[in-house]
């Protein structure tokens, strides 16, 4: 049978709505998320106020993004959606920063500069990490994206247990690190090669992120 103009174009308009369905829903999560990492830090008590804006919590917005679309949304339209994510979150947490408070002009442009940077980069592979976790077709993948969420948790532990010399905190993350690694893949196997990469993963982001983050 002869696939008609209309046939087409609604084809068409399925095929938009599927791509580009699951960016604007990311983009307002993480806009929300940013938001409420922003009032965490005015609920947790002493240093755990540094949790909420961590690069490894912040992390989770993107890998949520990633893995939340169907199986048809390959790991491109993930990364775009890890991407819309990030950014939401980083102008939700600094816009409820700047307006939320009614001190608007209370900052310069510096630091979310360096973030949204940060977002950019980050956003598209932890969606990708998200979208290998769920959907990944061969263990390497379904590997990797647990992985590399466990190991930028990991990356924090190191960060506050070497630079900072917060203990707890530092334990927590790693604790968290390891759960990741232990809950997320589906076999026995994929959980020691999990693990075993996540180690690998703290320490390299380690030293291309924080070190050059302390620097700034």
């Amino acid at each position: 049978m002869a696939t008609t103009a209309a046939d087409q174009s609604t084809t068409a308009r399925g095929r938009m709505r599927a791509g580009g369905g699951g960016i604007v829903p990311a983009a307002v999560g993480g806009l929300l998320f940013g938001v409420l990492t922003n009032l965490a830090q005015g609920w947790l008590p002493g240093a755990w106020n540094q949790i909420a804006n961590s690069g490894a919590v912040w992390s989770v917005a993107a890998f949520a993004a990633g893995a939340l679309p169907y199986r048809r949304a390959s790991v491109l339209r993930a990364a775009i959606g890890g991407l819309a994510a990030e950014v939401g979150l980083v102008i939700g947490y600094y816009g409820y920063a700047e307006y939320g408070y009614g001190r608007a002009g209370m900052g310069d442009l510096y630091w979310p500069l360096v973030w949204l940077g940060m977002a950019c980069v980050a956003g598209p592979l932890f969606g990708a990490a998200g979208h290998w976790w769920r959907h990944g077709r061969n263990r390497a993948r379904r590997v990797t994206g647990p992985a590399a969420l466990a190991g930028v948790f990991g990356m924090e532990g190191l960060h506050y247990a070497w630079t900072l010399h917060y203990a707890p905190q530092a334990w927590a993350f790693l604790i968290c690190s390891v759960l990741v690694a232990l809950l997320m893949p589906r076999t026995h196997k994929e959980r020691a090669l999990t693990l075993g990469a996540a180690v690998a993963f703290a320490f390299l982001a380690y030293a291309l992120v924080e070190l050059p983050l302390g620097m700034l």
